[in-house]
């Protein structure tokens, strides 16, 4: 294994459509998502172009957008890191998320038919299952669809735009968490299943602000004794 140390299969293939560039970012910031290149990790060009079979260039040109985002930071003489959140960081973004979740939540219980309500069902007994596993990654994955679909169904196209503007820092705080969250996150999530098939604005609307502030609080206390 390389220093980079991505663990084994973690690597995603560059098979899409697309200048190179935009999908060797991709790759870069999916990696960073799920966490198989960890806060602080040192990234070195050379290893990354050899782990997806490019060029140094558009890694190094993934590594610059990258930090223009706050995902990688770049330090004189020392080269590139992934980048360390604070907790500051992590408060805000997912106060945030709260706020645009418990707003989607009340209008998916305004606008969800019995379909939508059934493939909240299905996606939850999914990630009931892989919690039962110990499956965390596809835990983490099923709960960002999971409540990117309370965001479909709730049918405000800016709310969405909003809210995928945040999805994938979202998702990498979640990850470190998932495990400690475990099956609770999912009894949150029938019930909020339950109050949106029900059309009670004001229970779903609670429930999802729960539910989030929950994940906020989590994340918080991980580090605690």
């Amino acid at each position: 294994m390389l220093s980079t140390g991505l663990p084994q299969g973690a690597v995603p293939k560059l098979e899409r459509p697309g200048p190179l560039r935009d999908r060797v970012y991709e790759a870069l910031l999916e990696l960073i998502t799920t966490r198989a290149l960890q806060p602080g990790q040192h990234l070195v060009e050379s290893e990354l172009a050899g782990h997806l079979g490019v060029s140094r260039q558009p890694v190094r040109e993934a590594l610059q957008r990258l930090n223009t985002e706050g995902w990688v930071d770049l330090r004189p003489a020392q080269g590139a890191f992934v980048h360390e959140p604070t907790d500051e960081e992590a408060d805000q973004l997912l106060t945030v998320r709260t706020l645009l979740e418990a707003e989607a939540a009340r209008l998916a219980a305004v606008n969800a038919g019995s379909a939508g309500v059934a493939v909240l069902e299905e996606l939850c007994a999914q990630g009931e299952s892989a919690v039962a596993a110990d499956d965390v990654d596809a835990a983490v994955a099923l709960n960002a669809r999971l409540h990117a679909m309370v965001m479909e169904l709730a049918g405000n196209a800016v709310l969405a735009e909003l809210a995928g503007q945040v999805d994938r820092r979202v998702r990498w705080y979640y990850t470190p968490i998932a495990r400690q969250r475990g099956r609770q996150s999912w009894i949150e999530h029938r019930e909020l299943i339950a109050a949106i098939a029900d059309r009670d604005q004001r229970r779903a609307t609670e429930l999802m602000r729960e539910h989030t502030e929950h994940t906020r609080t989590s994340y918080h206390a991980r580090r605690r004794p």
